[in-house]
């Protein structure tokens, strides 16, 4: 049988450990969950290399889950925020 292959990037927080939770909660029968440990250096890497830019992240089949993507520290958005500009 096939099976949905569903990754969960975790840095092992609280809010990681709640995305484990809720994902394995909804996981059926046709589902292989997998928890991945982001302190593990291929772990980070096939993280970068799907794009993702924050933890906690699902990728579904391969691709970032719409909820999972776009996050992360922009450089530009800090900026806009006054990161790096000195106060008057």
């Amino acid at each position: 049988m096939t099976k949905r292959k569903i990754e969960v990037f975790s840095a092992g927080c609280p809010v990681c450990e709640d995305a484990i939770t809720l994902v394995k909660g909804m996981a059926c029968p046709s589902c292989d969950v997998q928890v991945l440990d982001m302190k593990n250096p291929e772990v980070t890497e096939r993280a970068k290399n799907l794009g993702i830019r924050s933890v906690p992240a699902v990728v579904i089949d391969g691709r970032i889950a719409d909820c999972c993507a776009g996050r992360g520290i922009d450089e530009n958005t800090l900026r806009a925020a006054g990161v790096g500009s000195p106060l008057k």
